[in-house]
């Protein structure tokens, strides 16, 4: 164990779900065995909301017990608020869950593993790490 902290983003999960690519199927498989894997429950909520059947239900469900689920802290929506306040004053809109995905990885210290380009924009404007 090489003790790295990874959230894995909705983005990533339902390309790995779907088998759409190999590579990135062997990266996940490789963070899955390899590091810590933080889920948090909005990318839990995403998943739940795109599913197709209950048996996708069942496995989303499976996620709680199998991988570090984490939630808020305090002030992590007035964070999420700030940040995508601050992004907006640079011309960047984006999402107000990704701003908030941030927030909670940099309070539990994790990268960040995603598709989603906007996590490029944010890190523009505060330190997150991105899986690359």
């Amino acid at each position: 164990m090489n003790d790295k902290k990874v959230l894995i983003d909705t983005s990533i999960w339902i390309d790995y779900f779907k088998n759409k690519s190999f590579i990135l199927s062997e990266k996940v498989d490789k963070i899955l065995s390899e590091d810590e894997v933080y889920v948090p429950k909005i990318v839990i909520a995403e998943l739940i909301q795109g599913a197709k059947s209950e048996k996708e239900i069942s496995i989303i469900e499976d996620f709680i017990d199998a991988f570090n689920i984490i939630d808020q802290k305090e002030d992590s929506w007035f964070k999420a608020g700030k940040l995508s306040y601050n992004l907006k004053r640079k011309s960047e809109t984006v999402n107000l869950i990704d701003c908030y995905i941030a927030v909670i990885a940099q309070e539990h210290n994790c990268q960040i593993f995603t598709l989603d380009e906007h996590f490029k924009e944010i890190q523009k404007v505060t330190k997150i790490h991105l899986v690359s």
